[in-house]
C-alpha cells in the first residue's frame, strides 16, 4: 500500500513538473508572436515580384509597423548570416597562419568596399536566383546588410582568438583537449563578451545603411522594398518632416524592444565567461532571462537542446589545420619556410592578375588624369577619417571606461547607445542642407561630421567590452596598491581595453570610409551639397550609373583603407598580441 501510493505521489510530482507555471504563461506570447513575425515575414517574400509595384510607399505611419517589422526580419537575418561568417572566417584567419595571410587583408578589403559597391553588382545575382518573385530582392537587401555587420563582428572575434591568455591554453592543452574541444570550450566563451557588444554595434550600425538595401536599383529600374528605410527615403525625397518624426518614434521602439529582447538577455548570460577568480560586484541583469529561467514546460523544453549543443561541444574532433605543434624540428622548419614562399608567390600571381583585369576594365571608361584626380579626392577623404577618428577615440574611450566597469550603469546608457549608434545620418540631411545653404557653408568642413557620427560608437561599443570583461581581480590588486589617476590609467586600464580599441578603431575607421559615400553627398528634395572626396566620387558616379568609374572609385577607397590598416592598425594589433594579453 506504502508502494502504491509513493509510486503515485512521483508520477503525480512528474507530471506536475512537466505543466506549466504562471511564468510560461508569460512567456509562451512572447515566443509565440517571434514565431508568426517570422512565419508573416517569410510568406510576404515568396510573393510575385509584381507586388512590389502595386504596393508603393505610404507615408501613412498606420503602415509603420509592418515596415518596421520587414525592416527587423531582415536586419536579424543578416545577424544570423553575420554570425555563422564570423565564426567561420574569423577562426580560419586567426588559426591558420597561412589562411590569415591572405584572409586578413581580404577582410580590410570587405570591410572599404562600400554598400552601394556591392548592392551595383550583386543584385543581379540575387534576382536571377529566383525570378519573378520578392525573395530574390529580399535577399539582396539582407546581402547589402550583411556587408554593414559581419565585418566588424569578424574583426572582434579574430582579434579575441588571437589574445587568449597564454595559462587557459596550456591548461586545455594540459587536459588534451582537441581543437574542436578548445574551441567550443575556451575559445568562443573568452570571446563572447566583445562579440556580443559589436553584435550590437552591427544591429545598429545596419540602420546607417537600411535605406541603401531597401531601395534597390536595377539599370533604370527601382526595386523598393517595404521598410523603414523605404519610408525614410520617401519622406527625404517629397520632404515630409512629419514622416521623419514619425521614423524616429518608430527606430525608438524597434531599438527598445531587440535591446530588452535579445540584447539585454545575451549581455548577462555572457557575464558568467568573464576572466577572473573573485565575483563582480554589480552584475548585469535581465528580466527575459530571468523570466525563462523561472519557467517550468519551457526550461524542460530547452533542455534536451543544451544538451545535444553540450554533447557536440565534447565531441573529440581533431582539426589538423589548426592544431599545428608549437616547436617544430629544422628539417620542419625548412619545409615551412618553403611552404611560405610558394604561398606568397601564388598570392601575388593572383593579386597582379586581378589588379590587370580591374585595370583593363577601368582604362575602357577613365583616363590617367581621372585616376590621379580620385587619388587626390582619397587623401582628401583619408585626412578626414583621421582627425574624425582621433577626436571620437579622446571622447569615447573615457566614457566607455566608465561605463564598462559600472554594469548598473551600462544597463542604462546601452539603449541610449544602441540608438544613437543606429540613429541613420540621413535623418540630419535636412538641417545640415539647409544650414549650409543659408549661411553659404563650406560643405568640406561641415559636412565631416557626418562621416563619424555612425561609425565612432564603434570606439565606445568595444571600449565598453573590454572594460566590462577587465578581470575584477586586476581592478582589486590596482586599489590595494593605490594605483590612481593616469598611472591607473596607464599601466592598468589603458592596456587591458587596448585590444578591443584597436578593434574598435579599425572598424570605425572602415566604417567611416563607407559613410563619407553618404555624408560626402547629401540631399534633401531637389538640393544638393557635396564635398569634395572619393566618398562624394562614388555616390555621383553611381547615381550616373558610370561603372568604370565607380570600380575606380571603390579601388582607390579599397587602396587606401587597406594600406591604412596595414601601416597603423595592424602594427598595434601585433603590440597588443605580443605584449598586453592577460595572461
Amino acid at each position: 500500500m506504502d508502494f502504491s501510493f509513493n509510486l503515485k505521489r512521483t508520477a503525480n510530482a512528474s507530471a506536475w513538473r512537466v505543466l506549466p507555471n504562471r511564468w510560461d504563461f508569460v512567456a509562451f506570447p512572447l515566443i509565440i508572436c517571434v514565431i508568426a513575425m517570422a512565419a508573416i515575414g517569410f510568406h510576404e517574400t515568396l510573393a510575385p515580384m509584381s507586388t512590389l509595384k502595386t504596393q508603393a510607399i505610404s507615408l501613412d505611419p498606420a503602415n509603420l509597423p509592418e515596415y518596421a517589422m520587414r525592416t527587423t526580419l531582415r536586419m536579424l537575418a543578416a545577424m544570423v548570416a553575420s554570425l555563422i561568417f564570423t565564426l567561420g572566417y574569423g577562426t580560419l584567419a586567426a588559426k591558420s597562419r597561412r589562411a590569415g595571410l591572405v584572409l586578413v587583408p581580404i577582410l580590410d578589403i570587405l570591410q572599404s568596399v562600400p554598400v552601394l559597391g556591392y548592392i551595383s553588382f550583386t543584385v543581379t545575382f540575387f534576382l536571377a536566383l529566383f525570378p519573378g518573385r520578392v525573395l530574390g530582392a529580399e535577399l539582396a537587401a539582407i546581402f547589402a546588410i550583411f556587408t554593414s555587420q559581419a565585418w566588424n563582428m569578424t574583426f572582434s572575434f579574430y582579434q579575441s582568438l588571437r589574445t587568449v591568455p597564454r595559462d587557459l591554453d596550456e591548461v586545455s592543452r594540459g587536459f588534451h583537449l582537441t581543437s574542436w574541444q578548445r574551441f567550443w570550450k575556451l575559445e568562443v566563451p573568452f570571446s563572447m563578451p566583445g562579440l556580443i557588444w559589436n553584435m550590437m554595434m552591427s544591429m545598429s550600425g545596419g540602420w546607417f545603411f537600411v535605406v541603401a538595401s531597401e531601395a534597390i536599383t536595377v539599370g533604370n529600374n527601382t526595386i523598393t522594398l517595404p521598410g523603414i528605410g523605404a519610408y525614410l527615403a520617401q519622406a527625404i525625397s517629397v520632404k515630409d518632416l512629419h514622416a521623419i518624426g514619425w521614423v524616429i518614434l518608430a527606430m525608438t521602439v524597434v531599438i527598445l524592444a531587440y535591446d530588452q529582447l535579445l540584447f539585454r538577455p545575451l549581455v548577462a548570460w555572457a557575464d558568467k565567461f568573464r576572466m577572473e577568480n573573485t565575483s563582480s560586484g554589480d552584475a548585469p541583469e535581465s528580466w527575459l532571462l530571468d523570466l525563462i529561467r523561472r519557467t517550468r514546460l519551457i526550461h524542460r523544453l530547452l533542455v534536451p537542446l543544451g544538451w545535444m549543443f553540450a554533447r557536440a561541444a565534447r565531441v573529440r574532433f581533431q582539426l589538423p589545420a589548426f592544431n599545428a605543434p608549437r616547436f617544430q624540428i629544422p628539417q620542419r622548419e625548412k619545409t615551412s619556410k618553403l611552404g611560405d614562399r610558394l604561398w606568397a608567390a601564388l598570392v601575388l600571381v593572383l593579386t597582379v592578375f586581378v589588379v590587370y583585369r580591374v585595370g583593363s576594365y577601368v582604362r575602357t571608361g577613365v583616363t590617367l588624369g581621372e585616376v590621379g584626380h580620385v587619388f587626390v579626392l582619397g587623401l582628401i577623404t583619408l585626412l578626414r577619417v583621421v582627425v574624425l577618428i582621433a577626436i571620437a577615440s579622446v571622447i569615447w574611450v573615457p566614457i566607455g571606461v566608465l561605463i564598462g566597469l559600472r554594469p548598473a550603469l551600462s544597463e542604462k546608457i546601452q539603449p541610449l547607445a544602441q540608438f544613437l549608434a543606429a540613429f541613420p545620418a540621413n535623418l540630419l540631411f535636412p538641417v545640415f542642407v539647409i544650414v549650409i545653404v543659408r549661411f553659404h557653408l563650406n560643405p568640406d568642413i561641415w559636412l565631416s561630421p557626418l562621416i563619424v557620427l555612425g561609425t565612432q560608437w564603434y570606439i565606445l561599443f568595444n571600449v565598453i567590452a573590454g572594460a566590462s570583461s577587465y578581470p575584477n581581480d586586476y581592478r582589486e590588486a590596482a586599489k590595494n596598491f593605490h594605483i590612481r589617476g593616469w598611472q591607473w590609467w596607464r599601466q592598468a586600464m589603458l592596456p587591458g581595453i587596448f585590444p578591443y580599441y584597436v578593434t574598435g578603431a579599425i572598424t570605425a575607421s572602415g566604417g567611416a570610409w563607407n559613410a563619407s559615400i553618404v555624408a560626402e553627398f547629401v540631399q534633401w528634395g531637389d538640393t544638393r551639397v557635396a564635398a569634395h572626396g572619393v566618398g562624394a566620387y562614388i555616390a555621383q558616379t553611381t547615381a550616373a550609373g558610370d561603372y568604370p568609374k565607380i570600380i575606380l572609385g571603390i579601388a582607390v577607397m579599397s587602396l587606401f583603407v587597406t594600406l591604412f590598416n596595414r601601416l597603423l592598425w595592424r602594427p598595434m594589433y601585433a603590440y597588443a598580441e605580443a605584449k598586453l594579453r592577460l595572461d
